[in-house]
């Protein structure tokens, strides 16, 4: 997946996936031996903020999680699912940036970025802080490095149709970075929706799917078989859910826009437990899959899923005669 000619790869992790530096997590290391391994993805760092936020993972010298079976977050390893409610617990952007980590890093990458105060103009402001502070970093990084822009995390309280109307400002304040932009969202955001944010001029790529708020979809999702009549994080808010649940959603998301027309490239996850997924969301539209939820879940499928995709798909090239064949679909019902 190339955005302004730059390489990011076909293979991503989701943002949170291992951390904010790439240091993963306590369970990464006794699980390498068995095919935990994420050295050879595209790095995306943990959603930020501009300000330090508490959340809901009490952390250890702000970066790794103090409990080694963090209360907010709730695992059924053998149904493939999980929810978190971690909320963006972080130390803020400063002091991410002010340990020089990310700009040492010599492999193209994103960083992950979401606005969380509670008023629209708090919002912009707190961007426009994030942009202005991440713009007096960039001289320095060594790698070439992408803005992924969150704007469905359903732990931090928000209302999903109030950011989604801001996308469009968004994108021109961060445009002044001159860096590929991506807005992160879920497949609740309907794909016509999500069409009209992609077609912004300033937009290079999308990003799907958020997690799914607990109680939403409920024609979709039976949450009383998955949970019980209560959500086990209900102290939390609720949490998100990701895993197995999530991948026919994200296919029929993927095919919905692509039918549309829409043919920018599209950085797609949600569900991924098996080769036999990322295959089926690759060739459903997706230019690059990216791995979350897995690492806990199948954590021994992870290596073998991504050698066998880098070494065996063109990913460029396929995913470009992927979205022709939709597009002559489009034209053909027209």
């Amino acid at each position: 997946m190339r955005l302004r000619g730059m390489p990011f790869g076909n293979v991503w992790n989701a943002s949170g996936g291992v951390g904010f530096f790439g240091e993963g997590y306590w369970f990464h290391t006794y699980l390498k031996s068995f095919g935990l391994d994420f050295s050879d993805v595209t790095f995306v760092a943990k959603t930020t903020t501009l300000e330090a936020r508490a959340g809901n993972l009490p952390l250890r010298d702000d970066l790794t999680p103090r409990e080694l079976m963090p209360k907010c977050i709730y695992v059924k390893p053998w149904q493939g699912i999980a929810l978190n409610a971690i909320g963006l617990s972080g130390p803020g952007a400063a002091a991410l940036l002010q340990t020089g980590r990310w700009q040492a890093r010599q492999k193209p990458f994103f960083i992950s970025f979401m606005s969380v105060e509670k008023t629209a103009q708090g919002r912009v402001d707190e961007l426009k802080g994030f942009v202005e502070l991440l713009g007096r970093y960039l001289p320095q990084f060594r790698a070439k490095v992408g803005l992924q822009i969150n704007f469905t995390c359903p732990n931090i309280g928000l209302d999903l149709n109030a950011l989604l109307g801001e996308v469009d400002e968004a994108l021109f304040i961060a445009s002044v970075l001159e860096i590929p932009l991506m807005p992160k969202l879920s497949v609740m955001v309907p794909p016509k929706v999500a069409m009209e944010i992609g077609n912004n001029p300033l937009c290079d790529a999308l990003c799907v799917s958020n997690t799914i708020p607990y109680g939403a979809l409920p024609d979709r999702i039976d949450w009383k078989k998955l949970f019980g009549p209560v959500s086990p994080l209900a102290k939390f808010g609720g949490g998100g859910l990701s895993g197995k649940p999530l991948l026919p959603l994200l296919l029929e998301w993927l095919k919905e826009i692509r039918d549309l027309g829409f043919t920018k490239p599209i950085n797609a996850g949600g569900g991924i437990l098996s080769l036999g997924d990322a295959e089926k969301v690759f060739y459903g539209g997706a230019d690059s899959i990216f791995l979350g939820s897995i690492a806990f879940l199948r954590p021994w499928r992870v290596r073998r899923i991504v050698r066998k995709i880098n070494a065996t798909i063109n990913w460029e090239s396929a995913s470009r005669k992927i979205r022709q064949i939709h597009a002559t679909s489009t034209r053909r019902k027209a």
